[in-house]
This record gives structure tokens, C-alpha cells and sequence, in this order.
């Protein structure tokens, strides 16, 4: 419980997060109550630049409003913005016993955003009751042992999740924070779309191996997921397969907290597999996979990330709803994109500075080919950002972050939309 609570949560990941700790209570029947979680604020300023002089090809459009873009061009895409940043605020609530040898669980995340939705000044016009949009992410429950564990609820998925929990923008805005994709009721992008898609959280059946061994293995059965939208593969007959192997391994000196040395080194990957056909043929069927991994290493203050994937139909932004997922031919394209990362903390110091690069990338398929010709579909070829960071760990419990992204989308036929970016901003952990 205490791994998937950390790891998914992301409030005490290795990337110098607080070690602050939560409110628990020891109940009468032998069962705890546990409750943390974060808030942060951060004022953002995005200006968003137009160029067209290389657009070539029969199906140019002559903007950058392209299809899978993510740099907003076109008018308010100058805006400044007071929002939180890619991790919601969080307050979660989790329960643990032990029943006739059985550790069990139950665990609420709430993420809730500080600002409205784009436009609208007020809560009445929000669509809801209390204002800022209220995300429930998790709801699941644990019960394992020592052969390890099984989750049942809603949590995030194991495809690509490592490579989001490792990057850095986690704990700030990343592209598209104050305006375009992102800008609105919900969480900025960070690099969603910018060096891998997000795994979303989901309903799952999940078991994973225990916690104790450097190695750990979980593979889950997924709520299917229709490929293409409402006009592509709908019909899921049978759950969606993803999967996740992690190896850790601690080094150097060893400390009264890290006993096996303060140094650590984390090689992760993961993979899925979804079977989906059309309503009217189960015989018209695709099959969606793919494949994606990282490595990690932190010691003496310099900690360094890589990490990629690939995926066949999984679409470039959202898993399985970018828009992009499938050609008019009904085929599905193809997906892949990195992040190279670099943080470091001067020991002794309460200063961390990172920087960091990725892209997604979108291939036209066989039959984007022969409606544009090679290379000049009018969508998506490329999102890709740089991101630089300044971070001060004002308290154990409290930091302060600053943040420039340089952004761009290019197109298959020559568009391209660039951003400059800074935030600044506070993250409370408790």
C-alpha cells in the first residue's frame, strides 16, 4: 500500500520533494487513518508566435491551428494566468489494517485546480456547484501479503508511468500553462505531449510483485479504451494488458535514512496491448501496443533521467484521445517521443537547478501518404520543449519555483508555432 500510495501520488518522489509528513491516526480496531496531500500557485506568462513561410503541400492550411498542435497562436495566445501547475493539488485519504494475515487498504485522492475555466470570471459559469473543477483521480483498494499485491479501483496507469513521474515539470508548469491546450479548468501539460502521453488515471485489476526485492514486476487488466474515438474502434470485448518492470538499486555513502547508500540508481519500462474492432464487423479489428522505458540515476546531488516509448495507436497527447490515433484509412499511426533530463542540487544547499528536453513525434501512415504526399500532411509532425527550472526548498515542507519553457509544434507541411514561457510559483506538501 505504502509503495503504490508514494509512487502514484508522486508527493515523495526522489526529485527533492519535501519530506513532509501527513496527519495519521491510530484507530481503535487496529486500523490507521492517514491524511496528506499538496497545494501550489503559480502565475504564468505565455506568449505564442506564428510562421507559415514553409508550408508546402496540397492540404496546407495556412495557420498553425493544425490538428495536434500544442503552442496556441491565434488571438489571447499573449495571456498570463494564476493556476495550478502539472501536479493538481492533492488531498488524499487512505485507510490500512491487517485482517487474518491480509494487509488491507482504501485510498480517495482528491485533485482539485485553483483557477476557472478559460474565460470565466466567477464560479457560477463553471459548471459546477463550487467553483474550480474538483478531479476525484483515485479510488481504489489494496490487499496483499508477502506475495504481493493486488490494487482494484481507479489509479494511473502502468504504461509510461515512470516516465512521467520522473520528470521534473512534475513539480511545476511545463508548456501550455497559460494559454491553448492545458490552460483551462484542469492541470497545465508539463511535457504530456512534449516527451511522452499521459497514462491517465484508470479502472484496473492490478497485481505487483513485493515491494521488498530491488526488482518489482505489476501487470494489470485496463478498462478498455476506444481506438480512434467514436467513429473508430469502439467495440472492447476484452480488457485492455499493460505492465510495468522497475529495478532500484542504492550505492554510496549510507545515511541514518538511506541505509543501503544515499546514492540510486532505477531502470524502468512498460508496455500495452489493446484489442478493439468496429460495432457493425468484429472480423474489422486492430490490436494497439506499445512500449516504453527510462533510466534514472541520483548521486551527489546530480540526478539524471532518460526516458522514451513507442506506441502504435495510442495517439500523441492523451492516450487513446489526441484525435490522432487513426488515418481516414481506418490505420493506426504511429507515436514516439523521449525526454533527456539533467537536476542538480549543490550539497549543503537549499538551491536545485534542472533543465530538460523532449518531444512527441506523429509518422503519417501509408495512406497519409498518398492523400498528401511524403511528409506534408496538414497535422501534427512534432511537438518539442525546453524547459529550464530554478527551485529553492524553502522549508521541508515548502518550495519555491521558477520556470522558462521554450515551445514549439511543427507541422508535416511546414507550420510552426512557437512559445516563450516563465512561471513562478509555490508548492505546500504536508
Amino acid at each position: 500500500m505504502k509503495r503504490i500510495a508514494i509512487v502514484t501520488c508522486a508527493l515523495a518522489l526522489a526529485a527533492g520533494t519535501a519530506n513532509a509528513q501527513g496527519l495519521t491516526m491510530q484507530m481503535s480496531n487496529g486500523w490507521n487513518f492517514s491524511f496528506s496531500g499538496n497545494v501550489n500557485a503559480f502565475l504564468v506568462y505565455t506568449d505564442g508566435k506564428c510562421n507559415t513561410t514553409a508550408l508546402a503541400g496540397a492540404g496546407s492550411t495556412g495557420g498553425c491551428g493544425f490538428p495536434g498542435g500544442l503552442v496556441s497562436t491565434g488571438e489571447g495566445s499573449k495571456a498570463s494566468a494564476i493556476r495550478t501547475g502539472l501536479l493538481p493539488a492533492f488531498a488524499t485519504f487512505e485507510a490500512k489494517g491487517k485482517e487474518g494475515g491480509v494487509d488491507l487498504g482504501v485510498h480517495f485522492g482528491f485533485a482539485p485546480q485553483i483557477q476557472n475555466a478559460n474565460g470565466v470570471h466567477d464560479n457560477f459559469g463553471n459548471g459546477t456547484q463550487a467553483g474550480a473543477q474538483i478531479d476525484m483521480r483515485q479510488v481504489y483498494l489494496t490487499a496483499g501479503g508477502t506475495w504481493g499485491q493486488i490494487l482494484a479501483g481507479r489509479e494511473i496507469g502502468l504504461y509510461q508511468r515512470g516516465n512521467i513521474l520522473n520528470d521534473m515539470t512534475l513539480f511545476g508548469v511545463g508548456p501550455a500553462g497559460g494559454t491553448g491546450f492545458g490552460a483551462g479548468g484542469g492541470t497545465t501539460l508539463g511535457r504530456i505531449g512534449y516527451g511522452y502521453v499521459y497514462p491517465n488515471f484508470v479502472a484496473q485489476m492490478t497485481y505487483s510483485s513485493p515491494a521488498t526485492s530491488p526488482a518489482q514486476i505489476s501487470i494489470g487488466l485496463f478498462d478498455p479504451s476506444a481506438i480512434g474515438g467514436s467513429g473508430g474502434y469502439t467495440q472492447t470485448k476484452i480488457p485492455r494488458v499493460e505492465s510495468e518492470v522497475t529495478y532500484t538499486s542504492h550505492f554510496g555513502a549510507t545515511t541514518a535514512e538511506a541505509p543501503n547508500g544515499a546514492d540510486k540508481f532505477m531502470v524502468f519500462a512498460s508496455g500495452e496491448w489493446q484489442h478493439a474492432s468496429t460495432p457493425s464487423t468484429s472480423s474489422d479489428s486492430k490490436n494497439s501496443y506499445g512500449g516504453a522505458g527510462g533510466v534514472r540515476a541520483d548521486f551527489g546531488g546530480l540526478s539524471l533521467v532518460g526516458s522514451g516509448f513507442w506506441g502504435k495507436g495510442i495517439g500523441s497527447v492523451l492516450m487513446f484521445d489526441s484525435g490522432n490515433e487513426v488515418d481516414g484509412n481506418g490505420d493506426l499511426r504511429t507515436s514516439y517521443g523521449f525526454i533527456g533530463q539533467a537536476e542538480f542540487q549543490p550539497m549543503g544547499t537549499k538551491w536545485k537547478f534542472g533543465a530538460s528536453y523532449g518531444e512527441n513525434d506523429l509518422k503519417q501512415s501509408t495512406d497519409d501518404n498518398d492523400i498528401y504526399g511524403n511528409d506534408n500532411a496538414p497535422f501534427l509532425k512534432k511537438n518539442s520543449a525546453i524547459v529550464g527550472s530554478v527551485t529553492y526548498l524553502w522549508t521541508k515542507s515548502l518550495r519555491w519555483v521558477a520556470e522558462y519553457t521554450y515551445s514549439k509544434a511543427t507541422s508535416h507541411d511546414g507550420a510552426k508555432a512557437t512559445a516563450n514561457q516563465g512561471a513562478v510559483g509555490m508548492m505546500l506538501f504536508f
